[in-house]
């Protein structure tokens, strides 16, 4: 029994694993006990409220521990030991706290207030800046003991699965969201979209899906499409079905004061508040309210209006973009929703999977494009993007990460703009060899997706509603130079080929929870190499795939895993071929040119 009132939680063998930072005098034999008068748990109270800000200290029983997942951040550090992370959405950040241990444990930090964790060296603090209570659900498998039992049994992998079993499991991925995804910022009109998509066909392309975003309506919070640019949609969205092709479609959970439905949402409370100052969150494009997601009643009104001005018009795929929400102005203390402060509820991140699925939509039919995520949100058939991210080597390497964590994170459904968001101009060279990279790259993440708002931008269509929002240049696979067009060609179809294996990694995924992608470790947990590298990872458990991530590099080095025997890739227009033949446990030195990315097969 732990005296006086401290926590130390052990494993299934009696092994300590967690301790509760002792450093009072209660018991002044305990471990680490001091005159610091610094408790574990520590609440201070919120004047004229029930809430508290809390923090809650955890001792370090190992300086080699490694950390994973806690969502998506902009930065390239895999292991997040020593690392400071904001608990808070914004946009290309997503705090997912659920962390996994070297040691052989999982932590959900079951709280969705804006705060904050470290995880240093000597102990590891988490912060809530507004709450009721401490909440920690921590999941220790027994650590395998005999030799039988440490080749059947990862224990990685099952903390992962019995998070999945507690928060939900995510569905089948939609066959039709395996494939290719176009998209940029932003085809205008409905001619622009059916253009495009006619042009894969003519060339022969694979395209699974192509995406109207932003400013498609005449005003922020009319939720429909402008009939001045998109005169018939219904049509557009039968043309683009004959083809194979799904239409996504862009919903923002801004309300502008001019919108068709502000009065309405006003006048029921169906707007975040905010507790001082103009009541305004964000002044992009107009003067703007967000919806209040946390209001059922908010959210029925919301998706009323989309399903008939969108989903009663052949459109099941929706962007939910800006929905963290993202504001002017981060000032988290100013806001009110339904279900409390910002500050305390802020993380939580409703969707529109009920509506859909009373609309008819089943599980494994529904795909939403999502900015930000919390524990949980995989089972509403969540797929999140990294945001607007820089078009640059340095966010590139970034998103590696982001990508491994959140699928050690417990949401397998992730991708990227690939070539990134902003910077990137289409005729420029270096930007077509990031673009290439990052196209190849992308081949092997869950969703395969090109976006981005590219240079030079184009002028506005007109005045007035949606038309005032200028639009980026071309972002085809044949709008980056005639010499790069194969290579894309080349990876495009190898993703089509790929989609029977990314449907059986994508089932994985769903029942057991484990992630397509894989950091090196959690396919070979007893290759002390794996978990050191975080430069490569496997997709599903046969590709080990090594990015290219700086720019003009002539080499690369790449770590293949002992336990296993691999070959080299060889990635042809029509078809794969196994080269060079290596055994696993080295480090190989891979000559690189710009058609190929070293991709490994493992053969046994």
């Amino acid at each position: 029994m732990t005296p006086l009132g401290y926590l130390t939680i052990h494993d299934a063998a009696g092994r300590p694993i967690l301790l509760e930072k002792n450093r009072t005098r209660i018991d002044p034999m305990a471990p680490g006990a001091s005159a610091l008068e610094v408790p574990a748990r520590d609440f201070k109270p919120i004047s004229a409220s029930n809430l508290y800000k809390m923090s809650y200290r955890l001792e370090s029983l190992d300086t080699n521990e490694r950390i994973y997942g806690g969502g998506q951040y902009q930065q390239s550090n895999l292991d997040l030991k020593g690392c400071d992370l904001e608990l808070a959405q914004r946009n290309s950040q997503a705090s997912v706290p659920f962390f996994v241990s070297s040691l052989g444990y999982g932590m959900l930090w079951n709280n969705p207030a804006v705060g904050r964790v470290v995880f240093g060296k000597n102990g590891t603090t988490f912060e809530a800046d507004a709450t009721e209570a401490l909440d920690l659900w921590i999941v220790c498998p027994p650590t395998p003991q005999t030799n039988d039992e440490k080749q059947s049994s990862n224990v990685t992998k099952e903390i992962l699965r019995l998070y999945a079993d507690v928060t939900g499991h995510a569905p089948q991925m939609p066959e039709y969201a395996l494939g290719f995804w176009q998209c940029k910022l932003r085809y205008r009109t409905q001619e622009e979209v059916l253009a495009v998509a006619r042009e894969f066909q003519r060339r022969k392309l694979p395209l699974s899906v192509i995406v109207v975003d932003f400013f498609h309506w005449p005003t922020q919070g009319d939720w429909r499409f402008d009939s001045n640019f998109f005169s018939e949609p219904k049509v557009m969205v039968s043309e683009l079905e004959s083809m194979g092709v799904k239409l996504l479609v862009s919903v923002w959970p801004t309300v502008d004061r001019r919108s068709e439905n502000y009065p309405a949402m006003h006048e029921r409370g169906y707007l975040i508040r905010t507790d001082r100052g103009l009541r305004i969150a964000m002044d992009f494009m107009g003067n703007t309210l967000h919806a209040d997601f946390t209001n059922p009643k908010a959210r029925e009104f919301v998706w009323n209006v989309c399903k008939r001005n969108y989903h009663d018009l052949g459109v099941k795929m929706f962007w939910l973009d800006e929905a963290e929400p993202e504001y002017s102005a981060y000032d988290f203390e100013n806001y009110r929703y339904y279900e409390g402060t910002d500050l305390a509820v802020g993380n939580v991140y409703p969707a529109f999977w009920d509506g859909q699925v009373a609309a008819g939509q089943k599980s494994g039919e529904i795909c939403n494009l999502v900015r930000c995520a919390w524990a949980g949100s995989q089972k509403f058939g969540t797929l999140v993007w990294s945001g607007d991210i820089a078009s640059s080597w340095s966010s590139f390497r970034n998103q590696l990460a982001a990508g491994l964590n959140m699928g050690m994170s417990g949401i397998p459904w992730w991708t990227t703009d690939i070539g990134g968001f902003h910077g990137g101009e289409t005729a420029n060279p270096a930007f077509r060899e990031l673009l290439v990279r990052w196209f190849q790259w992308g081949c092997f993440c869950p969703v395969m997706r090109l976006h981005g708002s590219r240079e030079p931008i184009q002028p506005k269509l007109g005045e007035g509603g949606g038309s005032e929002c200028r639009s980026g240049a071309d972002n085809e696979p044949w709008s980056f130079g005639e010499e790069n067009y194969p290579i894309l060609v080349k990876y495009l179809r190898l993703r089509e080929r790929l989609k029977p294996y990314i449907a059986e990694i994508m089932d994985e995924a769903s029942r057991k929870g484990t992630p397509v992608m894989r950091p090196m470790f959690l396919e070979f947990p007893d290759d002390k190499g794996s978990w050191e590298v975080e430069d490569q990872y496997m997709f599903g458990g046969k590709y080990l795939v090594a990015p290219i991530m700086e720019q003009g590099m002539k080499t690369r080095n790449v770590y293949l895993p002992s336990g296993a025997s691999w070959a080299a890739l060889r990635v042809n227009e029509d078809k794969d071929e196994q080269g060079e033949k290596y055994e696993g446990g080295k480090t190989i030195e891979v000559v690189l040119t710009m058609e190929d990315m070293p991709i490994f097969v493992k053969t046994t």
